[in-house]
């Protein structure tokens, strides 16, 4: 699902929080390294400057597993960034904010929301005009058709009225005349519109490498950032949240993913394996598996 259906939902939300929290100074939410939703009062450039610092600082932290939450304090206020349902929503607020209040109001409200707008379809305009169109023509067609059979019947009428008075004036002659059949209107067929066939999803051949750490868990790989944006460029509609691992003995197992966040890593077609799925599969560091997206 685009970025722009998440936006429009989630700014609303952030500034219900603000208006809630009047503690809370600024607040914007980001992905993958994209600001997807701020408040009026947060500056695009502070936001890409929080953003930037923030990923220098989780690569660093790579080794101890997924960064849940960062809280950076002053004499001031202070920033919290919270990862929720892989969005990170940061809130920049006074020292004299109820923290437990903004805590408790911002994992609510945002689960919800995105949760919301991941059940948005985009309508198409053009599919809803089309849609109009065929709808005035049938009732174009129905009220003509109506039209037709009344004509018909009022023509009939008046012929049986007229064979009647034949028949009284002259007993020998038999009709001539015999009304036609009515011509069946063929309604036309509703056109029925076919989902667009997604594509097979790729299969990419990957190493593996070792993932281990305090707060790794053990049914999550990470994926070479290069593949996740084919993947993500292949199906842009499709939320994709599980991939298919099958080893070189023909072993398979279905797990969740996330992408490398190491920038060093980028490109060198490499997928960090916990050991529990490396036991499952009955491979190992340096070999080699494929990897390919579910599609539901």
């Amino acid at each position: 699902m685009s970025n722009e259906v998440y936006a429009f939902a989630l700014k609303s939300t952030l500034e219900e929080i603000k208006n809630a929290c009047p503690d809370v100074a600024s607040n914007f939410i980001f992905k993958d390294g994209k600001v997807i939703a701020k408040d009026k009062d947060t500056e695009e450039e502070t936001a890409i400057k929080t953003i930037t610092a923030f990923d220098a600082l989780t690569e660093r932290a790579d080794t101890i597993g997924d960064v849940e939450k960062i809280t950076i304090r002053s004499a001031e206020g202070k920033v919290d960034i919270a990862n929720i349902n892989d969005f990170y929503l940061t809130t920049v607020s006074s020292k004299e904010a109820d923290e437990k209040y903004v805590n408790t109001l911002t994992r609510i409200l945002i689960p919800i929301v995105i949760k919301v707008a991941e059940k948005i379809q985009p309508a198409s305009t053009e599919n809803e005009t089309i849609t109009i169109g065929q709808t005035e023509l049938e009732e174009e067609n129905e009220v003509e058709a109506t039209k037709e059979t009344d004509d018909a019947t009022e023509g009939t009428v008046d012929q049986t009225a007229d064979e009647v008075e034949d028949n009284e004036n002259n007993q020998s002659e038999e009709e001539t005349a015999t009304a036609e059949p009515e011509e069946e209107i063929e309604e036309p067929e509703p056109e029925i519109e076919e989902e667009p066939l997604l594509p097979e999803p790729p299969a990419t051949q990957l190493i593996v490498e070792n993932l281990s750490g305090l707060l790794v868990p053990s049914d999550t790989v990470r994926v070479d950032q290069e593949v996740i944006k084919q993947w993500n460029e292949l199906y842009e509609d499709t939320k994709l949240k599980e991939v298919e691992v099958e080893a070189l003995n023909g072993k398979t197992t279905r797990c969740k993913f996330k992408q490398i966040k190491k920038s060093k890593d980028s490109g060198k077609g490499i997928i960090k394996m916990p050991e529990k799925i490396q036991l499952t599969l009955e491979t190992q560091q340096g070999e080699l598996v494929t990897v390919k997206p579910i599609i539901e």
